[in-house]
């Protein structure tokens, strides 16, 4: 694939970084786009890549769509890959061949003059990982870990740093096998800070939200996933604080809740900086990119009707760092949220999610990306205990379009659910294959495919986005 787009300004060697994220909700995404404006301010040029773009045959758009898929319809099944992955600390084969698929298309996008790359989803750091063990990119891999829990295929061999929030993901990281980790805390955009009372009030104006009331923002991902109508009537039925829902791009919730008699509901919003200010504590179920902005926003954090997968693990993770309580039992709603609103807990954790963007002194992820990019990287340990595998020795013979698109459709779709990046190594049913198959049109990625291949077919699509 082609590099796309014209150089503003020719940087320096080594003044340019490449971000590796993935469409998949919003939080990979977020990260990216954050570590992107900070690295520009310090002067480097920055390329941002879509993995799912640089997937062939359109497999990306399937990717996205079955794992959506999986986490509406289908969340026990998610819970079960997730698990299953874990537990074997990787994907199957299916899995590993869609990465390879994407890697030489990556390799070509990147620009000849790249002096770090840095991942931000699980999947990238083993296309880029692989990359690096094989020779085929020279140039120092970092991936930062946008979760407070690391799931194993987070770490992928030939990666030479990860970049953690915490110490608590930094262990974890550790134990899957990461040999160098840092802490560098996390990275939020700067409209996330702690506000007065003036602030306070003329948020609440601003969305027209009551003046006095203990209010709990409720949020559930772009997609608006997980029991978001069950824990708005907890909340609103505890009387610890009235809810305020954000259902993302999830309309029909936004209709159902408002039915529900759920008074404040809002869909996509812009000035999520706003609605954490005008509110008093924030109740989450996956443990994103959302919780940290609260953190920054000096706004207290509940973990309540997670989502399976990482919403659990991210929950007991927030737990045992200090900076989240998470509530397993609706009977203690009331009082937790209570504690965290007006009682000590809820200053103790404030300062601790603040005290995370604090501990970044050496100017956080952005900055020691910026330093390895400058500098480059001697690796901990040899990146690989064989030799080098050249481009041409690998096998590049494949299947019947048509076998190809099938086989691979329905394997993105469970691919997808194991945090969008593995296959897991068990059976699943033909129920989990309903629930996540409907709408795949594999006549149309069978066609896709063909037209890719075509000796004058069109291009992969947008992959890059870039600033000087």
């Amino acid at each position: 694939m082609p590099h796309l787009g014209n150089t503003v300004r020719r940087p320096l060697p080594a003044e340019r970084v490449v971000i590796v994220s993935a469409s998949v909700g919003a939080g990979h995404d977020g990260a990216a786009a954050e570590l992107e404006r900070r690295l520009v301010a310090a002067g480097l040029t920055v390329d941002r890549f879509d993995l799912l773009d640089v997937l062939p045959a359109r497999l990306g758009r399937l990717v996205r769509d079955g794992y959506h898929r999986m986490l509406v319809r289908a969340p026990w099944a998610y819970q079960r890959i997730y698990s299953s992955t874990e537990r074997a600390g990787g994907g199957g084969p299916v899995a590993r061949a869609l990465l390879r698929s994407a890697e030489e298309r990556l390799l070509r996008a990147l620009p000849a003059d790249t002096g770090a790359v840095v991942s931000t989803y699980p999947g990238a750091s083993r296309v880029l990982g692989n990359l690096r063990l094989d020779g085929r990119l020279t140039v120092p891999v970092l991936t930062y870990l946008t979760d407070f829990s690391v799931h194993p295929l987070w770490v992928a061999d030939g990666v030479d740093v990860h970049l953690a929030l915490h110490a608590v993901p930094a262990t974890q990281a550790r134990a899957a096998g990461a040999r160098d980790v840092r802490v560098c805390g996390p990275v939020a955009d700067p409209r996330f800070h702690p506000v007065g009372a003036p602030e306070r009030a003329a948020a609440r104006a601003r969305f027209g939200l009551p003046p006095t009331a203990p209010l709990a923002l409720l949020v559930a991902g772009s997609w608006g996933v997980g029991p978001v109508r069950e824990v708005a009537r907890d909340l609103r039925d505890c009387g610890a604080a009235v809810p305020l829902v954000v259902c993302g791009r999830n309309e029909m919730l936004a209709e159902q809740l408002r039915a529900d008699g759920i008074e404040h509901v809002h869909g996509w919003v812009d000035d999520m900086p706003g609605l954490m200010h005008a509110a008093d504590v924030l109740v989450q179920n996956a443990g994103g990119l959302t919780s940290l902005e609260a953190f920054a926003a000096g706004l207290p954090v509940a973990s309540y009707g997670c989502i399976p997968g990482h919403g659990l693990t991210n929950a007991a993770a927030l737990d045992e760092a200090g900076v989240a309580a998470w509530i397993r039992d609706p009977a203690q709603l009331k009082h937790v949220l209570g504690e965290l609103i007006d009682g000590p807990r809820g200053l103790l954790q404030r300062e601790a999610g603040l005290a995370l963007f604090a501990d970044g002194s050496d100017g956080g992820p952005a900055a020691e990306t910026a330093r390895i990019c400058r500098a480059g990287i001697v690796p901990a340990a040899p990146l690989t205990t064989g030799p080098a595998i050249p481009p041409t020795t690998r096998r590049t013979t494949r299947p019947t379009a048509r076998r190809l698109a099938t086989t691979t459709a329905l394997a993105c779709a469970v691919w997808a659910g194991a945090v969008g990046t593995a296959v897991a190594t068990t059976e699943s049913g033909p129920g989990l294959m309903h629930a996540i198959g409907q709408g795949l049109d594999l006549d149309d990625l069978s066609h896709a495919h063909h037209a890719e291949h075509a000796p004058h077919g069109g291009h992969a699509g947008h992959v890059k986005e870039h600033h000087a």
